[in-house]
């Protein structure tokens, strides 16, 4: 006879279930930040700000309940690890720099909330898998559901919504634009989804593929006929969602991504006639881009450079006008320029000023310190995903980072609250706990 070993069940109490419910509030309501902030901002100006900070309210209340918790349960080991004494001295930085470089209380307040708050909620989701692991399964389900929120709103825009449907709700040049062009060309429409932009919107779409490609190859599970259809809905639609998004960095790193996915899963099983077509596809999609670089399609879509649109400058021009002022100001400015000087912040503040890479953006707010500090969290956290690739979380999460750590090299991808609370959310699920194989973020 087996004895089957009893499942061990944790009792939340009102505290624990406060804690919880907040982060998956946080977690789950994110995709429809843009949206609500824009409606309940249009209808409320008073309060606009307070409404675009709900989610930081919330992180606040919950890291207070969190020190309760920890408090009580006596399980302070769950925060003895170098990665989050490395996240806690990134927060002390910016809390010294306010000293050195004061930008206003309105900017200096933005500033840090956009600069910490992902790296915060990292903390708050890796603390809450820790104490309760059954949660890990909820936070995916959670991302998911939200996947088929933008998924299949991104569906209605492009194929039966009229273009300014957004404008509705209070969408504006000076909230959020409810819909961009390719260089100002009316034939190319770039979406936003429930996102506050395309460029967000396709940064979104590299994680919810990723993961969706590490399922299926990692699992290879039938699901049930009911999931089909929810399920259709989040790939087709995210499909659509980077294609209409028409930005060509989240093409590429989805690209990337899926391709770090299928090597790691069946990479030894791939025969060699396989790469030598891939490269031969790869070299003819190249001279196809070059010979027909005058075309309409590739000069809009790919190159985004067509001379006959309305745009002065073109989005090329831009990115490589940001990139040459940010190293210049990377190279005069060590200590950088305090925090809230770049980005939206920095628009409440005396000298507004837009940074299009993200390490660049941390180098003006932070100096070269923090700059280091990051990089060296992030390659930590990619370091223990890859570590635990067996797993097809980690390893859809490891491969959508590696994406987005290419996207931030021409957009602040960090900034952006949905895409870096989602990223940062689902590699704290990953990470938290022991690893089959027993190791843990700790060591």
């Amino acid at each position: 006879m087996v004895v089957k070993p009893k499942k061990t069940v944790i009792t939340l109490t009102l505290l624990d279930t406060c804690f919880v419910g907040i982060l998956l509030i946080i977690f789950g309501g994110i995709v429809l930040h843009a949206p609500l902030s824009v409606g309940l901002g249009t209808l409320f100006p008073s309060a606009e700000l307070f409404i675009k900070s709900w989610k930081e309210i919330l992180m606040l209340l919950a890291g207070s309940i969190m020190l309760v918790i920890l408090h009580q349960k006596k399980r302070w080991d769950v925060l003895k690890s170098p990665l989050i004494y490395l996240i806690a001295a990134f927060a002390a930085l910016h809390l010294v720099l306010l000293l050195v470089f004061p930008q206003g209380i309105t900017a200096t307040v933005a500033g840090l909330m956009i600069d910490l708050r992902y790296l915060f909620f990292f903390v708050l989701v890796y603390v809450a898998v820790c104490l309760y692991p059954s949660l890990r399964r909820t936070f995916v389900i959670t991302f998911f559901v939200g996947a088929f929120v933008v998924a299949a709103f991104a569906l209605l825009q492009v194929f039966v919504l009229p273009r300014d449907i957004l404008t509705y709700i209070g969408y504006s040049n000076t909230t959020i634009a409810p819909f961009l062009t390719v260089d100002q060309n009316s034939q190319y429409i770039r979406i936003n989804s429930t996102l506050r932009g395309p460029n967000p919107l396709g940064a979104y779409v590299i994680i919810v593929l990723s993961l969706l490609a590490a399922a299926w190859l990692k699992i290879r599970q039938v699901q049930p006929r009911r999931h089909m259809l929810a399920l259709s809905v989040i790939v087709i639609g995210s499909l659509v969602a980077l294609w209409s998004s028409y930005s060509r960095s989240a093409l590429i790193a989805t690209l990337v991504a899926i391709g770090i996915i299928t090597v790691v899963v069946i990479g030894k099983r791939i025969p060699k006639k396989f790469w030598i077509i891939l490269v031969v596809v790869i070299d003819l999609v190249a001279a196809a881009i070059f010979f027909g670089r005058s075309t309409n399609f590739v000069s809009n879509v790919v190159l985004h450079n067509n001379a006959t649109t309305g745009a002065t400058v073109d989005s090329n021009a831009g990115h490589a006008v940001s990139l040459s002022e940010g190293l210049l100001r990377l190279v005069r400015q060590p200590i950088g320029a305090g925090v809230g000087s770049t980005g939206s912040a920095s628009l409440y503040g005396p000298q507004p000023l837009i940074v299009e890479n993200q390490y660049l953006f941390i180098a003006h707010e932070a100096g070269w310190l923090g700059l280091i500090v990051f990089v060296v969290i992030t390659v930590m956290v990619l370091r223990a995903l890859w570590r635990r690739r067996e797993n097809w979380l980690a390893l859809g999460v490891f491969a959508s980072g590696i994406g987005l750590v290419f996207v931030g090299l021409v957009l602040p991808v960090w900034v952006d609250d949905t895409v870096a609370i989602i990223w940062w959310g689902l590699a704290a699920v990953a990470l938290a706990g022991k690893e089959s194989h027993g190791r843990t973020i700790n060591k």
